[in-house]
């Protein structure tokens, strides 16, 4: 289900991150909570993709919140080609 997101007890002592970085669910979320769109992160992160930010938002969502995580928080998602 995220296959953007892991957690590794070698890394950020084992805090959820995007895959192949040490970029934080945790960080993007204050990031956004700061007032940063999607758009902003990734030009801010370039070598993040537009998904890996979403699906730490559904990550967060699905774990901290309770919720499913189906969504987006930048809005409905879209279907799977």
């Amino acid at each position: 289900m995220f296959t953007h997101i892991v957690s590794d007890p070698n890394v950020l002592r084992g805090k959820p991150c995007i895959r192949g970085t040490r970029i934080s669910v945790e960080f993007l979320l204050e990031l956004v909570a700061s007032g940063a769109t999607r758009d902003d992160i990734v030009r801010a992160y370039p070598h993040l993709t537009p998904e890996n930010v979403e699906e730490a938002i559904r990550y967060a969502a699905r774990f901290l919140v309770g919720g499913k995580g189906t969504g987006s928080f930048f809005g409905p998602k879209r279907p799977e080609k």
